[in-house]
This record gives structure tokens, C-alpha cells and sequence, in this order.
């Protein structure tokens, strides 16, 4: 009998800069009684991670540059805000609606180079980590140090999505898994050889634990059980579409 888990790691408290957050996730799974394996994966709201690595801009320092003041005047957004998702993208793919779609450094293609107003404190933004996958290298390794497994690691964030209406949880760092599972070449059970069977499990997986994570529940780490995932360091940059496939980007 397949069964899958998701707990959600509750009561770990506001993180702060410099905070350990496999420390942090170890105690909240000690308080609740679960004891981690190497079986298991993470997944980490990225914004507990941006907090502790220091992510985080007050707008009140912000000096908006005339391109963001006039794509302020365009969108009808706040031109600080503006200004940190331009330092944060490579490129706008994008407008309308007020929202800019971008290319973040990192490669992602999403709303607002990924800043976030939500739960971090009035005149606030936090940022995407520099680096996701390091993130998620650095919790897992950490977590190994301390009590000798190393579950996989997602560090996760809402996107939306071109096509469809409403958000999802997709994976933005990686580590422990392999992120994409390829059945191409293979037969179905009618002898059927598949071609288009590419799952991004790793997105799937941060997208279920989303259900237990909220918006507005105060539940930053979900632990999955149960999935047998492919086991590789991983990386999330994996899971990005090259540019010249990208219909997206090219219509």
C-alpha cells in the first residue's frame, strides 16, 4: 500500500538573521516527536531562509531610480517596491496588471523577481536567497553534522503560473533528490512507449506540502514521508526551461 505524509513542522518561532534553520527545524521535529531519516525530505519556505540569511530590505531605505518611477506611474505599484525587483531580475519578460513578470539572476521566470510582502513586517520586502540550492546544501549538511542523517531539502515559493489562475508552491532550491523524474523511452502497462513523461517531482513535492503550509498558519518546514525520491545532489536550476523552448518567453 503506497502512502504518502505531510506533517507540518509547527511552532518554530520568527527567525532572525544569523539563525541556524536545520537547528531550528531539528528542534520543532524533536518537540513533536519525529525523528528525521535519510528517507525523508524537507521543504523550507524560503522566507524563513531569507530572514536568517539576511535577505531582507526596509523600503524606507530604498531610493527608486526614474525607470522605476516611471514603471511606478505605468503599474500603479510602489516605486521602492519597483526598485528592488530591477535590482533582482536580469530582464522583464513581461507587464500588466500591475505585476512585472522577470528573469531573476537565478534564471526563474516569475511575478516580482520573487519579493514578498507578506509575513516579514510592515515596510518590509524579503528577497529570494542568492543562492537555493547552497541554502538547501547548507540545511542539509547542517542537519547531518548534528544527528548523523541527511534528509533531501526543498526550499520552496509561490509562483503563478502563464495559463492557469492562482499560485503554487514550486521548488527554487534543491538538494538530496533528483528533481525531475524521466520515464521517456519507457513502456506504459499497454506497451505504450512514452514521450512526454517528465514529472518535476521536486515542484510536486514543495506544491504538496504547501497544503499543510498556508499562507496564514505559521508553518514554515513540512516534513514528506513516504516518497521514495531519486537520490543525487540535485539542483533546482534542473528544473528551468531553456529559453529557446520556451513558448512563454518566444510568443
Amino acid at each position: 500500500m503506497k502512502r504518502l505524509e505531510i506533517i507540518g513542522i509547527e511552532g518554530l518561532g520568527e527567525v532572525k538573521r544569523g539563525d541556524s534553520v536545520a537547528r531550528i527545524i531539528i528542534e520543532g521535529c524533536s518537540r513533536l516527536g519525529l525523528s528525521l531519516s535519510a528517507d525523508d525530505i524537507l521543504v523550507v519556505a524560503h522566507k524563513i531562509v531569507s530572514k536568517a540569511e539576511g535577505r531582507m530590505i526596509s523600503l524606507a531605505e530604498v531610493k527608486p531610480s526614474a525607470k522605476a518611477s516611471e514603471l511606478s506611474r505605468q503599474l500603479g505599484k510602489d516605486a521602492s517596491i519597483i526598485e528592488v525587483i530591477l535590482k533582482e531580475s536580469r530582464r522583464i519578460v513581461r507587464m500588466g496588471g500591475g505585476t512585472i513578470i522577470v528573469e531573476t539572476h537565478h534564471g526563474f521566470i516569475c511575478a516580482n523577481a520573487g519579493v514578498d510582502l507578506s509575513n516579514v513586517g510592515l515596510g518590509q520586502v524579503a528577497l529570494l536567497p542568492q543562492d537555493p540550492d547552497r541554502s538547501a546544501r547548507e540545511i542539509r549538511e547542517q542537519i547531518r553534522q548534528s544527528i548523523g542523517v541527511a534528509p533531501a531539502v526543498i526550499i520552496s515559493d509561490s509562483f503563478g503560473r502563464p495559463w492557469r489562475l492562482g499560485t503554487v508552491d514550486v521548488a527554487v532550491g534543491v538538494s538530496g533528490l533528483k528533481p525531475l523524474k524521466d520515464d521517456r523511452g519507457k513502456k506504459d502497462r499497454h506497451g505504450y512507449e512514452l514521450r512526454a513523461s517528465l514529472a518535476a517531482v521536486a515542484d510536486e513535492i514543495a506544491s504538496a506540502a504547501e497544503l499543510v503550509m498556508g499562507k496564514r498558519d505559521g508553518v514554515p518546514a513540512v516534513l514528506i514521508r513516504g516518497y521514495t525520491a531519486e537520490r543525487e545532489e540535485g539542483s533546482a536550476r534542473e528544473l528551468l526551461r531553456p529559453e529557446t523552448e520556451d513558448l512563454f518567453r518566444n510568443f
